[in-house]
């Protein structure tokens, strides 16, 4: 069968190539560059643990390589003169629980561990080295799309370049950017807002007050800075630093940017500017804007393509990844399964585009209260918080602007059922990560077994620790649970686990290939698991006709939602 196509080898389609390789499906990726990638320090991405743990078992080294370390972060309360916050957002030594700052103020309750901050041509990088040992992803540079055709066996994409040809795939998959060649081909409308936020940017390496703790500084009392200031550490010395412009302001010149930098640096260092070797600097804009469609038929969008998102602490990489996590087990399916439903690549669409206008529609709320000085309780709710805990929610990945992704009205989601019970976890919301039991008897976490276009079948078995597995594997329900297991409509795996958060002893929780909970039961029931199973993957296969149903209706309604249809 014909490889699955992917134009871009950005980070999101490298990424895409490996997780489809890890499910046995070939891929050619088609970069249009020379395939090296540029060091950039000042040019860094916001990963998750969720998302960096996808890249791990992609095979990307980066966040070992590169010295990287989870720690957990602790807000520091605003020194009354300078609207001062410290966040701890991923590098560095931990700084324990509770105790003073670096300027005597006291610290928070330490929290969940933070995002990391890693120079995206490493992570690229990683993502080449790991793509070298497949033999299922073929890379090919200097390769520019310039035509894309399908019709109702698969899709024909040509490239213009030394070696310009044409290549032909099961799917076709846009991961080119936010000036997607691949949408503009399909003629698919990119509304939204322009110019939402700037930035002056700059990557150097210096001593800072605060070793491997992040800053984020509001209204700092120097003139000439701007109203808010971050700084995050990276790998060996070096700091990124933000300063927040005008919207549309003068041109950020070298030397403006250079005092920029000293009399930020001074403000930090009790009025001296410490020495500092200046790396890396650039201006970034943000833009919001949602594609009208991520899916024609045979062809899709991920990452830029399908979305531009980044104001308020807003991640536009880490919910590109998000994008491929839960395409590539669906498109895997569908590549080993011609006959599967269409609902199942419709529902990529549904998921994703609804979480992305989720996430633009939140920061579109809460932009005119942090920058423009409104009142909180009239814009969010719980606006009582304070416009520093507000934008932290955004930067630690929690809250309106930072929330994992759930997908409670999929179109995959199993019907009710007399059996179904709540847990811990809302349905379609992540699983928690607890440690699981193997069917070949290692323990092992449950997010290692993400991303194999397997089902998981979980069972709470409280005291199964305690005992030998071939005590307990043949014992109690778990030769009826095995039985139903291997009778579900798509491949599964059995594990079993000591507990899990609200769920009662013997519940069986079904969970997506991509760790989304599907539906929880109360005991072993077959026939509601094979069910669920069958709405996890879209239900009954497709019929002879090819014809993939428009999604066109459900595009629209989602983009007016989204508040991103604001001109193009």
């Amino acid at each position: 069968m014909d490889p699955v196509i992917i134009v871009g080898a950005g980070p999101v389609g490298l990424a895409l190539s490996l997780a489809l390789a890890a499910q046995d499906v070939p891929s050619v990726v088609l970069d249009e560059s020379a395939g090296k990638e540029e060091p950039r320090p000042a040019r860094t991405v916001v990963l998750r643990a969720d998302m960096a743990a996808l890249l791990e078992r992609l095979g990307c080294a980066t966040l070992r390589d590169e010295g990287l370390r989870w720690v957990g972060w602790r807000a520091m309360r605003r020194h009354r003169q300078t609207r001062q916050v410290r966040l701890d957002l991923g590098l560095g030594p931990s700084l324990g629980d509770g105790g003073s700052g670096a300027d005597g103020t006291e610290g928070e309750a330490a929290g969940p561990a933070a995002p990391l901050h890693v120079p995206q041509h490493a992570l690229a990088r990683g993502l080449r080295d790991a793509i070298a040992l497949q033999d299922l992803i073929t890379l090919v540079t200097d390769s520019r799309v310039d035509t894309v055709e399908q019709d109702a066996h698969g899709v024909s994409a040509h490239t213009r370049g030394p070696d310009g040809t044409w290549w032909r795939g099961s799917h076709l998959v846009g991961c080119d950017g936010a000036r997607s060649t691949v949408r503009k081909l399909l003629g698919i409308r990119f509304p939204g807002r322009t110019a939402v936020e700037r930035h002056a940017v700059a990557a150097l390496r210096t001593e800072l007050p605060w070793a491997g703790e992040a800053l984020l500084h509001r209204q700092p009392p120097w003139r000439g800075v701007g109203d808010e200031i971050s700084a995050r550490p990276l790998p060996d010395g070096v700091w990124r630093i933000d300063w927040l412009l005008p919207p549309r302001g003068d041109l950020v010149t070298p030397d403006a940017l250079v005092t920029r930098i000293r009399d930020t640096l001074a403000g930090w260092c009790e009025g001296t500017t410490p020495a500092y070797d200046l790396i890396d600097t650039g201006v970034y804009t943000v833009h919001h804007r949602l594609a009208k469609r991520w899916r024609v038929d045979r062809i899709l969008l991920a990452g830029d393509a399908a979305h531009l998102l980044g104001a308020v602490g807003t991640q536009g990489f880490d919910e590109g990844l998000r994008d491929i996590d839960n395409l590539a087990w669906k498109l895997a399916f569908a590549w080993h399964h011609r006959d599967a439903s269409p609902v199942l690549l419709d529902s990529y669409q549904s998921e994703r585009r609804a979480a992305v206008a989720g996430l633009l529609r939140a920061a579109d709320q809460a932009l005119p209260v942090l920058r423009g000085g409104g009142g909180l309780r009239t814009i969010l709710p719980g606006g009582g918080r304070s416009h520093d805990i507000l934008l932290t929610d955004g930067h630690l990945g929690r809250g309106p602007l930072g929330a994992l992704p759930a997908y409670p009205h999929s179109p995959l989601a199993p019907e009710p059922a007399e059996g179904r019970i709540p847990v811990g976890t809302p349905d379609g919301a992540p699983v928690e990560d607890v440690r699981v039991t193997a069917p070949d008897g290692a323990t092992v976490r449950l997010r290692d077994r993400f991303g194999h276009g397997r089902l998981l079948v979980l069972l709470i078995a409280p005291g199964t620790g305690v005992w030998d597995r071939r005590h307990w594997v043949s014992a109690g329900v778990m030769p009826r649970l095995a039985e139903a297991v291997d009778a579900l409509p798509a491949p599964a795996e059995l594990l079993v686990t000591e507990a899990y958060p609200g769920a009662p002893a013997h519940a069986v929780l079904l969970i997506r290939p991509d760790g989304h909970l599907a539906a929880a039961f109360n005991g072993v029931r077959p026939a509601e698991l094979h069910a669920a199973a069958d709405a996890v993957r879209g239900g009954a296969p497709a019929p002879d006709d090819p014809k993939v149903p428009d999604a066109e209706a459900e595009a629209e309604a989602g983009a007016n939602a989204a508040g991103a249809g604001r001109g193009d």
